[in-house]
């Protein structure tokens, strides 16, 4: 009798560590772009970040939904994309209001140092139907931003359906997906070496990142994820301690920055 109520304990137990795992996964990765939304929405500024974190991450999770048509994984990761597609829609539409602001602030105060009362100076729309390549992720309307996300879901679903009894497509899929994810910390990692130096950047954050994606990767392998998975997951936990090592060599051993030129830009990741 108490080895059947030991039994069932054990089980409520595992369930519950079940669950726990799978909110941490389906949560833990927008976590860190609270605090940047409620910067933003506090400051108006939003040059701190970057949208093309937004379409790295909206890429790899739209490729990442897809590929779970043709190779199965588990569904709290189906529902971890979902929920990062849609926070990255929400940090673009905050982005874009904020610097449409911005632009037209600043047009008003070049027309009032003009000193003409004929001329006004305009700037050139962005929109996502011009196909003009200089202005691409730069648009001023969030909508051009759907447009755009919409037009690549829809290529990207039906080229799927086509070659989804290829094997080697559906594989490249998966690889494609997570591997896009994996080097989001690559331009960050690049920029602290052109600049030679971190400053500006979160300690705690970069340790939260590494810790995340360790969590992300042991929980691809416990769960027995495809191996595009915990591959791209170790690959992304290696960049991670690349910048960490960034971080406590600069500081260490400060170095003149190779160029004043080049911005502290933040990581595909930062905050």
């Amino acid at each position: 009798m108490e080895d059947e109520v030991f039994e069932q304990l054990a089980q409520m137990f595992n369930q519950l560590v079940l669950w726990i795992a799978a909110g941490a996964m389906i949560f833990g990765g927008v976590v860190p772009y609270i605090p940047q939304y409620r910067d933003i929405r506090r400051t108006q500024n939003a040059e701190g970040f970057s949208t093309y974190v937004c379409l790295v991450l909206l890429v790899a999770n739209i490729l990442r939904i897809l590929f779970r048509f043709g190779r199965y994984f588990e569904t709290p990761l189906l529902w971890q994309s979902i929920i990062m597609i849609v926070t990255m829609l929400t940090m673009l539409n905050l982005c874009t209001s904020v610097r449409m602001a911005t632009e037209l602030n600043t047009k008003r105060r070049s027309f009032i140092a003009t000193d003409s009362k004929d001329e006004e100076i305009k700037v050139p729309k962005r929109l996502f139907l011009d196909f003009e390549w200089s202005y691409f992720w730069s648009w001023s309307r969030f909508v051009d931003y759907l447009q755009c996300v919409l037009g690549f879901t829809l290529l990207a679903a039906y080229v799927t359906y086509l070659l989804l009894d290829s094997t080697v497509y559906v594989e490249s899929l998966g690889f494609l997906a997570v591997f896009t994810e994996a080097m989001l910390g690559i331009p960050q990692l690049y920029c602290n070496h052109q600049n030679k130096s971190t400053e500006g950047m979160s300690i705690k954050m970069v340790a939260m990142w590494t810790s995340g994606d360790t969590f992300k990767t042991g929980y691809f392998l416990v769960t027995q994820a495809p191996v595009q998975f915990w591959t791209c997951g170790l690959l992304q936990v290696g960049v991670d301690v690349a910048i960490l090592a960034q971080v406590y060599y600069y500081g260490r051993y400060p170095q003149k920055p190779a160029s004043h030129a080049v911005s502290h830009t933040t990581s595909a990741k930062a905050l």
